[in-house]
């Protein structure tokens, strides 16, 4: 019997274990995607205590909170940080074979070293000790950073911030790659005439252009990519239900933007065109940078309107979605290709359904100019744990290159979550392992070796040219 989180956790055979801990754990972390903050990294933060670093903005323990009947006021509300550490500590227990269980106890001991398990009765002495060792300035926001190895990582921005903070990050000669990534969803969120509106306004001034028509609208995010480019921006980045591609002409797409910046609501057939076109834009706005764009699709958000309307979005009530993917995402990728302005590319899906969708959709647009141009990415949200890793790794291995796999990221707000490339590596070696050991790869640790080795580092940073 195997001990818990013991060092060879997760690892099943001689293997894996080898394949783990003289390849995969020894290598460096690229978090080429993650929603930390710059402000904190730029004020190297330290944090107040255990929940603030570790349960503000937690959606994933929120949701674990509610379904353990912890009252909202002990989640988001008005109850004090000891308080809402408490109940957290007092659902641990429940969240049994919940990767929240896992990820729990590897948080707890790496960095803060504690082994002992997480309930009601060990929550004082655990929330004493952590916040005593989140005091010292090995547990600011950048000594984390170097204390997980990491040597790279991407926030997440919108076109209109003036990135400020990783200015300053740069100026400082932190040792950490701290760039930013583009994230225009708000340039396409054109349901509301009004929060449109506003926001276009707010990009317009950051752009130094007035966003009167489409084309000044794509004139504005060409030069906020270009202020990316910058400050050393190497990947953009959409959140979508699914991809929009719908057929439009010029003159159409240019008499609905002008109909939304006059304050008019426009159908779902309207918005999908102009989507369309802004979506299709920003992608050769990628090519032309020669940026890695991604698209993260398949979220159904804010299904809870009562929640929505009193915590707003991000909150823990969003869920997989059922959308049309093969064809909008099919129609997409190709007229790009058609017009040569087809970037670098990461699918991530979050309906375990288009597994094969994806991973069999990128092998229909590598042109041979890059290894891996078109990516299936990484399990994502509710995909992130041991099974959705398992099952993408199993649909790239059958569709695509394995070998040629940019690897894991955090997707996350909390610096505490670094644990969960160790997670990915783990579940990586003992796949890997276990073919070996049922004679399905050969039993060569130098070639097995140096795969483990590209897919947990070297791919990625050759991929993003890091």
């Amino acid at each position: 019997m195997k001990k818990f989180l013991g060092k060879n956790f997760l690892l099943q055979n001689d293997t894996a274990e080898l394949l783990y801990h003289q390849h995969a754990a020894r290598m460096p972390v690229i978090d080429y995607h993650c929603h930390l903050s710059p402000a904190d990294i730029a004020y190297d933060r330290k944090f107040e205590n255990l929940y603030r670093i570790w349960l503000e903005g937690d959606h994933y323990k929120w949701r674990a909170m509610r379904c353990n009947g912890v009252d909202e006021q002990f989640i988001t509300g008005g109850a004090s940080d000891r308080e809402k550490f408490q109940k957290w500590a007092e659902t641990v227990p429940f969240t049994l074979r919940n990767p929240l269980y896992h990820w729990t106890h590897m948080e707890l001991r790496n960095p803060f070293g504690i082994v002992q398990l997480l309930d009601g009765e060990s929550a004082e002495e655990i929330w004493n000790s952590c916040n005593a060792m989140l005091a010292g300035d090995a547990f600011s926001c950048r000594g984390l950073l170097q204390k997980f190895r990491v040597e790279a990582l991407c926030t997440t921005d919108d076109p209109a911030d003036d990135l400020s903070h990783h200015a300053a990050i740069a100026a400082s000669g932190f040792t950490v790659k701290v760039l930013p990534a583009f994230r225009p969803d708000k340039a396409l969120a054109c349901e509301q005439p009004g929060t449109y509106n506003a926001y276009l306004d707010r990009l317009g001034n950051a752009a130094g252009i007035d966003i009167g028509t489409f084309d000044a609208l794509i004139e504005a995010l060409r030069r906020r990519a270009g202020h990316f480019e910058g400050h050393g921006a190497r990947l953009s980045d959409h959140g979508l239900e699914q991809m929009y591609a719908e057929p439009y002409t010029d003159s159409e797409v240019r008499a609905i933007f002008t109909a939304v910046r006059n304050g008019s609501e426009i159908d779902l057939a309207a918005r999908l065109k102009l989507k369309s076109a802004i979506l299709y834009e920003c992608g050769v706005i990628y090519h032309e940078k020669g940026w890695t764009q991604q698209y993260h699709l398949g979220a159904l958000r804010n299904n809870n309107s009562r929640m929505m309307l009193k915590h707003g979005p991000d909150s823990g009530f969003d869920s997989i979605g059922d959308f049309e993917m093969a064809r909008p995402l099919a129609r997409f990728l190709d007229r790009l290709d058609r017009d040569q302005r087809l970037a670098k590319t990461i699918l991530y899906n979050l309906n375990p359904r288009d597994n094969y969708l994806l991973a069999s959709m990128a092998g229909n647009f590598q042109d041979g100019t890059t290894a891996g141009k078109i990516q299936f990415g990484s399990g994502w949200w509710f995909l992130d744990q041991k099974e959705g890793m398992e099952w993408q790794i199993n649909a790239l291995s059958n569709l695509g290159l394995l070998s040629r796999f940019v690897g894991m990221l955090t997707d996350s707000r909390s610096f505490l979550s670094y644990p969960r490339h160790d997670y990915f590596r783990r579940i990586l070696c003992n796949m890997i392992g276990r073919d070996v050991e049922n004679g399905e790869l050969p039993s060569d640790l130098t070639l097995l070796g140096k795969m483990v080795e590209n897919i947990c580092y070297f791919n990625a940073v050759k991929f993003f040219n890091l």
